[in-house]
């Protein structure tokens, strides 16, 4: 038997995150925690099938074949969508490109890993709230209690101002100013700074949950149940949570599968009714481009049917196409 190839992947994964990521590049905290997720992931998966620990793996086991199906593995076993799917990839193809420029001798290797395809997918229409649904989540927590208070300034912040779960998970209290121009800055994608103006229920909601908080002005502003730093899987669980209660009192929301992004969705179809600019929506939700934002105009029939009031009739009289041939008669009945 030939000996094990050195377990030189550890090495360079620390280096990868340590060096490139966080000294160089200066990665997002949010970057940082995706590409870890990706790793852990793909450790999960491999250990099993090369029977090596994590800290013994060499590169050599990480070649485009065991990446490949790791990649299957993601879409068949945990029901990824294909652009989730794509994103894993993008950690992936980050990380080897690295390798590739630090160490030569795996060129080959990285190469033909760099050469994974991403997949096309078709978009689907953008899942929002109307009025009744959103309210129906709204009052389902229960704010006799500390949790149900919280969870209920969490989701209708949400609603109003379209911030994504990372971003309202981050909040602390010195980010939310309730004063004259309330509103709540947060650091979006990019670490890109933008302020979202408040309405005034949302204001008055904040300031009996501010009431409640301590006034160290680093404190989260919707705090775990131990006071830490509420977590995204926990805000997406609280979220499921409410929306199976809001179904029993609004029938529609079944037919519907609603997470945090969808309150967000939700908040820029509010603003896309109410005959904002899509340009504005952009800046509002902190978008990188205004082409993201177009995807809104497709997603409420409304607007469309308003579109087609304001067109003119074509003045044409209906009518059916008869052939004048008995075997185009025949070929048409087919």
């Amino acid at each position: 038997m030939s000996p094990a190839a050195p377990a030189d992947f550890p090495v360079l994964l620390q280096a990868f995150f340590s060096d490139h990521l966080l000294r160089q590049r200066h990665a997002s905290p949010n970057t940082v925690l995706a590409y870890r997720n990706t790793f852990r992931l793909l450790l999960r998966f491999a250990v099993p099938r090369l029977a090596r620990a994590p800290s013994r793996l060499s590169l050599a086991d990480l070649d485009a074949a065991l990446l490949g199906d790791f990649l299957d593995h993601l879409r068949r076993e945990r029901h990824n969508s294909a652009r989730s799917r794509n994103a894993r990839l993008a950690a992936l193809h980050s990380f080897f490109r690295w390798v590739a420029l630090n160490e030569p001798a795996h060129a080959l290797l990285c190469q033909r890993v760099l050469a994974i395809p991403s997949q096309r997918s078709a978009r689907g229409i953008v899942e929002f709230l109307v009025e009744d649904e959103a309210a129906a989540l709204l009052d389902a927590p229960d704010t006799t209690t500390w949790i149900g208070r919280r969870d209920r300034a969490l989701l209708l912040l949400a609603v109003q101002t379209g911030l994504r779960v990372s971003e309202l998970a981050a909040l602390r209290r010195q980010d939310v100013t309730l004063g004259a121009g309330a509103h709540v800055r947060c650091y979006g994608k990019g670490r890109k700074l933008r302020c979202t103006p408040l309405r005034r229920e949302v204001v008055k909601v904040l300031q009996a949950w501010l009431r409640e908080r301590p006034p160290t002005p680093e404190a989260p502003l919707f705090p775990s149940s131990r006071g830490r730093t509420i977590s995204v899987d926990a805000v997406e669980q609280r979220v499921a949570k409410h929306i199976a209660a809001a179904r029993n009192c609004c029938p529609s929301l079944r037919a519907k599968r609603v997470t945090p992004h969808t309150l967000r969705h939700t908040a820029a179809m509010d603003l896309l009714r109410h005959g904002v600019d899509p340009t504005v929506i952009a800046l509002w939700l902190g978008h990188e481009s205004t082409e993201t934002t177009q995807m809104y105009l497709h997603a409420d029939m409304h607007l469309k049917e308003q579109a087609l009031a304001r067109t003119t009739p074509t003045g044409a009289t209906p009518g059916r196409f008869r052939p004048d041939d008995a075997l185009l008669a025949f070929l048409d009945g087919l």
